[in-house]
């Protein structure tokens, strides 16, 4: 059974930092591709930033180029989610997502496995 759990949202204060993990197992994380998604309620889910299989190649969202960075750690199954410089337009529940072509990918329906979220807030 897959599952991806993630970790690390809570409150924080415009222009601060947050760290995101995703926990990933029943799976061969090292095969798949990953990506973080967010959703505030009452809009569509967006893509956030995504890794391929070996954690070097990325894609971002042109909102948070320069700002979040992707990483994963294939040795311990995790994904992480580094958000620097925290806007108000960045508070989301966020998801982590798994597809099995193990690429860089930015559509959320070609992504097969999802966590159930972490809740992000950003204070003005």
């Amino acid at each position: 059974q897959v599952q991806l759990v993630e970790s690390g949202g809570g409150l924080v204060q415009a222009g601060g930092s947050l760290r995101l993990s995703c926990a990933a197992s029943g799976l061969t994380f090292r095969l798949y591709g990953m990506g973080w998604f967010r959703q505030v309620p009452g809009k569509e889910r967006e893509f956030v930033a995504s890794a391929d299989w070996s954690g070097d190649t990325t894609s971002y969202a042109d909102s948070v180029k320069g700002r979040f960075t992707i990483s994963r750690d294939n040795g311990k199954n995790i994904l992480y989610l580094q958000m620097n410089k925290l806007k108000s337009e960045d508070a989301a529940i966020y998801y982590c997502a798994a597809n099995n072509r193990g690429a860089a990918l930015l559509n959320s329906r070609e992504f097969t496995f999802w966590g159930l979220g972490t809740q992000v807030t950003v204070s003005s």
